[in-house]
């Protein structure tokens, strides 16, 4: 078997100042409507408004119209899109690497996905025998430019088993808690601005059926270290409009939910998920969180202003060391260089994090071709251009 590996430790060569970064700029969007269908453009982009408190997060999980995302949809939305900018500016949309946010979220908290790494290889022989990863991944190169996505039968098996988790005596299950920050999004957006919506539309979102087919994505030109990257994700709101120029930074808003923090052992869990907080927003360029505090029978009680950027060096001021941001950093752009001599042109390659291990390592399971990772609209605009 063709196998590469990267080991992330000793992970102190990555400390210090963070590699230059390329502050992420929309360079186009796409919408799935309440059926999720694919629609260019703008149509299910929501404008954040504070939800009146205290909030009750239970509401409507009965008539929840929950997206079924067990089917494979590859790249192609992105793609599609890529292909849309490409013919619209007459440029090809040149980048290292293409692919989702949340692929880049896995790849830039690695490091510290676990606060009890081994890499004690007995272990990490077993774990990969069980199929327990922090990630697994399909990628392929082709023109230069390696496009990276989620592998589906993997995602699936991991949510099954989130599934059948049994919680704690008092706790909600997964699949409400899930649906606590859907239920937070809703009654937190407008589907106008402020000063078009009516004071009914304002104050009857609690009422609302939540729905998550509907999603607005941006999609992103930035940079780690030497490597370009075009990323696709999901945005929740933007906080006024968007600017006129298109080179002006966009005021997304990011929101979640967590726990409300009673004592020391909440607070380290709580930082401990900043780190996907801050990962998540640091990608996209969103500069806020707002993050509602619930108690256990989720109730929202309070919220929370958060500055994507202020984020690494509160934690780190803290003096826990749960995590490091600029370590962080420095290990995405190691780890993308070297993926640019890994990942060879032509076949599909599977990129894999075992839990507890410090080894990514990427092997190829398909020697031509580019699976169906890249959908046959964007490989046949790409080889007529």
């Amino acid at each position: 078997m063709n196998r590469r590996v990267f080991d992330i430790q000793p992970i102190g060569r990555f400390y210090g100042s963070s590699a230059a970064i390329r502050r992420p700029k929309e360079i186009a969007c796409f919408s799935y409507d309440d059926q999720h269908n694919f629609r260019l453009g703008d149509s299910s982009l929501r404008y954040y408004y504070p939800p009146q408190l205290p909030a009750d997060l239970n509401r409507g999980f009965d008539t929840f119209q929950k997206l079924n995302d067990a089917a494979d949809e590859h790249l192609d939305a992105l793609l599609d899109t890529v292909v849309a900018l490409e013919r619209d500016t007459e440029k090809r949309c040149e980048a290292d690497i293409i692919t989702w946010r949340g692929m880049m979220t896995k790849i830039l908290t690695a490091p510290f996905d676990t606060m009890n790494g081994c890499g004690c290889l007995s272990t990490i022989k077993k774990l990969l025998a069980n199929g327990v990863f922090s990630f697994e991944m399909n990628a392929t190169c082709f023109q230069g430019t390696i496009f990276i996505e989620e592998n589906n039968a993997y995602k699936n098996e991991q949510k099954q088993i989130q599934r059948n988790q049994r919680m704690p005596p008092g706790m909600a299950s997964q699949e409400l808690m899930a649906y606590w920050g859907y239920k937070f999004e809703t009654i937190s957006v407008l589907d106008k601005t402020w000063d078009e919506a009516t004071r009914s539309e304002i104050e009857g979102r609690e009422d609302l059926v939540v729905n998550n087919n509907a999603q607005y994505c941006s999609v992103v030109r930035t940079g780690i270290g030497r490597s370009r990257l075009v990323l696709g994700g999901e945005v929740d709101a933007i906080w006024d409009s968007k600017p006129d120029r298109k080179e002006d930074p966009i005021n997304w808003v990011e929101l979640k939910t967590s726990a409300e923090i009673r004592n020391d052992r909440d607070m380290l869990k709580y930082e401990r998920k900043l780190l996907k907080f801050w990962a998540q927003s640091f990608l996209l360029g969103v500069p806020r969180i707002v993050v509602g505090f619930r108690d256990q029978e989720g109730i929202v009680r309070r919220l929370e202003e958060v500055e994507t950027a202020n984020i690494p060096s509160t934690v780190k001021k803290s003096g826990r060391g749960t995590w490091d941001g600029n370590i962080c950093i420095n290990f995405a752009a190691a780890f993308l260089e070297w993926l640019k001599t890994a990942i060879e042109e032509g076949g599909t390659w599977r990129l894999r994090k075992a839990e507890k291990s410090s080894v990514i390592e990427a092997f190829k399971v398909e020697e031509t071709g580019t699976g169906d990772i890249l959908s046959e609209a964007f490989l046949t605009w790409r080889t007529k251009t």
